[in-house]
């Protein structure tokens, strides 16, 4: 699973570690982290990157590293397509209060559909009834 993540180099104890940040749920939604885990990186690639640096990780079922490479470019991608356009957080909230009040006038629409729906269905089988008897009717006058 692709996460976000911040290098972070302990001199003293002559570690580095992940603190993993965002996690990648899929093509286009991540989940933040609310309680940052910390990864260690394998000692092989502990020198290769220095502390604070942005990066994307691949982790395995078990939390292994399977690959780590610089964010650089995926942040500026980021802005490069979503910030540098007309597109605010305001924006967003707006447009996300208008879906949700389109949904809820669907679901009333559907609500009265289902009680149109019922109610028809009732008038319905009251003129079958009223059918009926007429027909009854006309059985007993022919009868007499």
């Amino acid at each position: 699973m692709l996460h976000f993540a911040q290098v972070q180099k302990e001199a003293i104890k002559d570690q580095t570690k992940l603190r993993l940040l965002a996690r990648q749920e899929s093509e286009h939604t991540w989940a933040l982290i609310e309680e940052a885990e910390v990864i260690p990186i394998p000692a092989a690639q502990t020198d290769e990157w220095s502390n604070g640096l942005l990066v994307l990780v691949e982790l395995s079922p078990t939390r292994q590293v399977l690959s780590i490479k610089d964010a650089t470019d995926w942040v500026l991608d980021l802005v490069k397509n979503y910030l540098t356009s007309e597109i605010t957080l305001d924006f967003i909230q707006q447009e996300k209060e208008r879906v949700e009040e389109g949904l809820q006038t669907l679901t009333l629409e559907k609500l009265d559909l289902s009680r149109r729906l019922l109610e028809v269905e009732a008038r319905r089988e009251e003129i079958q009834e009223l059918e009926a008897k007429l027909q009854q009717q006309m059985k007993d006058l022919d009868g007499k």
